[in-house]
């Protein structure tokens, strides 16, 4: 009985003193090892091969594969892919405050030079998202203003309906005039980029949202002044604008006068109706 259990290898387990092997157990032992060295040698790195979804057992290690990515698509149902605009809005901090700044320098008339390279949408959603909010509140605070001088007894309620006029207004007149000049240079032949002219008339606007803050003080004559002028800056900054974008032809005076136009009637329409 005690020979039988000092024949069993004992040295694997943690803690076990060796037992004391003879010369011819030693040879034998020696023998086992080197046939076991010299065997091919083990690499942990090697997995059976991956035999499929369902297949159990160890997989082969690959690098992780992330998703795929959402690329717009080339046909129609791309325009109502939120993705097919995400590269429209990837623009930094400090290149919007510079394009904010040229819309306040309308003589410059380099402003498509500085959208060349990435022209924008979210100038254009953030600056007409800020003007309707405030024309919708600055307005109602100058009927306020000018009721309490009238009539210091009389009631005042807040007009909802300014909320709507003003974004069906200012969205409007950002979406569907730099269109209908698009639609318009193209039939007439001269070169248009819609993305840049939605970039370009969008910007324009910005110049009414400090315009706004002033248009309170309720002296008529200086509110005309403040205005004419914000309106007056707008349009050079378009007109100048597209006359440098635009190639030199017999129609580009008339598109310039209709550009200027239309931005002076904006002007005056945010006077009369929210500043009357």
């Amino acid at each position: 009985m005690d020979e039988s259990f000092s024949n069993l290898q004992t040295s694997h387990l943690l803690g076990s003193v060796p037992a004391v092997i003879s010369e011819d157990d030693k040879k034998s032992t020696n023998v086992h090892i080197a046939s076991v060295n010299e065997g091919p040698s083990a690499n942990m790195q090697i997995f059976p091969p991956h035999q499929g979804n369902n297949s159990k057992g160890y997989q082969t290690l690959e690098s992780p594969t992330e998703g795929p990515e959402q690329q717009p698509s080339n046909n129609w149902k791309g325009y109502f892919n939120v993705y097919s605009y995400a590269q429209y809005f990837n623009v930094d901090t400090d290149v919007v405050l510079n394009r904010l700044m040229s819309s306040l320098y309308p003589t410059s008339g380099d402003f498509f030079s500085k959208i060349d390279a990435n022209p924008d949408l979210y100038g254009l959603v953030w600056i007409c998202t800020t003007l309707v909010f405030v024309l919708s509140s600055l307005g109602n605070c100058a009927t306020y203003l000018v009721k309490k001088r009238t009539d210091s007894e009389a009631p005042w309620v807040f007009d909802v309906n300014y909320i709507n006029l003003a974004a069906s207004l200012i969205f409007g007149y950002a979406i569907i005039v730099p269109v209908a000049f698009y639609f318009s240079l193209r039939y007439m032949g001269s070169r248009a980029d819609l993305l840049r002219f939605w970039c370009l008339w969008g910007y324009s606007l910005f110049v009414f949202i400090p315009t706004t803050l002033p248009l309170l003080i309720p002296v008529e004559f200086l509110r005309w002044v403040i205005i004419l002028l914000a309106g007056g800056a707008s349009s050079c900054f378009v007109a100048l604008n597209l006359r440098s974008y635009l190639e030199a032809s017999n129609d580009l005076t008339v598109v310039l006068a209709v550009a200027f136009g239309l931005q002076m009637v904006l002007s005056i329409f945010i006077k009369v109706w929210f500043f009357p």
